[in-house]
């Protein structure tokens, strides 16, 4: 429980944004859009913790950055509850309202759940020996896709008056994750150069 309370985190924040729609919307149709949208919410800072813990600790050096990445498996189990339960409140809010999204959006958001899925499946030992090299490759590149389609989600938000108080933050936030990988990769780069000159 130490180390994997971010996964019963996950569980409980996903559980309590569907309490919250229900409780401050009025008409199930409302509740579960709502829900959908809360859920989705919830689990965003726990996949902005996964993304970011090895470079903070790169470029910090801080406990706190290095109490992140011991648990940075356990913040993207966590992630992978939340949205899980955001799926199921999603497929609810489309099934009760009779409104489905377009193909883009089924398309980008199928790839993102398999991607998700995928990863949280391979996030043990075992995995990674059978996978060799490809299980660094497939979670980077998969937890990087998992953060475009949060930050496109949220950028292409921001005009929006009745989005933008929860829209402009997330996606500063997004942008200020990116940055903080970029940091420490212009870093470690920077330093590999360094060290082949010498």
């Amino acid at each position: 429980m130490e180390k994997t309370w971010p996964v019963w985190i996950g569980g409980m924040l996903g559980l309590a944004a569907i309490a919250f729609a229900f409780a401050t919307q009025a008409g199930v149709v409302n509740q579960w859009h709502e829900a959908a949208h809360y859920t989705a919410r919830v689990g965003f800072p726990l996949l902005i913790l996964a993304y970011v813990a090895r470079p903070l600790v790169e470029l910090t050096r801080s406990e706190l950055a290095k109490y992140i990445l011991a648990r940075r498996k356990y913040f993207g189990l966590g992630f992978a509850v939340a949205h899980t339960i955001h799926l199921a409140a999603l497929i609810t809010a489309i099934e009760v309202s009779g409104e489905g999204k377009g193909i883009v959006t089924y398309v980008f958001g199928g790839a993102a759940y398999t991607i998700l899925y995928v990863m949280a499946f391979t996030s043990n030992t075992a995995a990674m020996k059978a996978m060799g090299a490809w299980w660094k490759r497939v979670h980077r590149v998969g937890i990087h896709y998992l953060w475009f389609i949060f930050f496109q989600s949220y950028a292409g938000r921001m005009a929006d008056p009745e989005q933008a108080m929860v829209a402009i933050p997330f996606t500063i936030i997004a942008l200020a994750a990116a940055a903080v990988r970029f940091t420490a990769w212009w870093k470690s780069r920077q330093r590999k150069r360094a060290q082949a000159d010498s």
